[in-house]
């Protein structure tokens, strides 16, 4: 019986696996394990095993989970380059408290959509991953809501508002509607705004998934 191709470069794993043995440490160490709540770190997560057993599902469900949410990123880090607040969600990137090497490190919200869609291009993509992410998703934000702390003044490097659950700034909560419909505005919202959008062009121009050689 002959061994199943690979359909991910070797190079690409070890150097995932390099980077993500500088993050996990760094990260835990600085922040602490609540920061793994965030979407963008457990995608990074799930990308890292689905490059190793490629799995069509895990890459897809990180590229339909994450996409949207990391342009938003790149647009509001970009808006504070050219000097100017677009929502405020990347403030912490210009925070003399942040290390900067540590503030390197969360350019990973930068390249991991572009590995994402490589990924996805490799392996295919696999439609079971809009139902898949969005649960996963729905499970984050009612546990960073109800057990996460909040927005706060000086939050210091300790996670706060984590997802933004209550609003895009880390320092005060959101004013504009109340505390629990903002809640539901997110469980509805990502779902039809952020997620199905990217599933729906991945069905439509992906390639169909591979039989990984550990399929999930």
């Amino acid at each position: 019986m002959t061994k199943a191709a690979s359909h991910i470069p070797l190079a690409l794993k070890v150097i995932l696996t390099a980077y993500m043995a500088v993050h996990v440490p760094a990260y835990w160490y600085n922040y602490g394990w609540t920061n793994f709540l965030y979407f963008c770190d457990v995608a990074l997560f799930l990308t890292f095993i689905g490059v190793w057993i490629e799995s069509p599902l895990l890459i897809s469900m990180c590229c339909v989970g994450i996409l949207v949410p990391q342009i938003v990123w790149l647009a509001d880090f970009l808006s504070r380059l050219a000097g100017f607040n677009l929502i405020g969600m990347t403030g912490y990137m210009f925070d003399p408290a942040f290390p900067l090497w540590l503030r390197l490190l969360s350019l990973f919200h930068g390249w991991l959509p572009l590995l994402l869609l490589y990924l996805v291009w490799r392996l295919g993509s696999d439609r079971r991953a809009f139902w898949s992410w969005t649960v996963l998703a729905w499970a984050l934000l009612l546990i960073c809501f109800f057990f996460m702390p909040p927005p706060t003044p000086n939050p210091g490097l300790i996670p706060v508002n984590i997802n933004y659950v209550w609003g895009p700034n880390d320092h005060a909560a959101q004013m504009w509607l109340p505390a629990y419909v903002w809640l539901a505005a997110l469980i509805v919202g990502l779902p039809l705004i952020a997620f199905a959008p990217v599933h729906f062009l991945l069905a439509r121009f992906a390639p169909k998934p591979v039989i990984a050689p550990k399929a999930l």
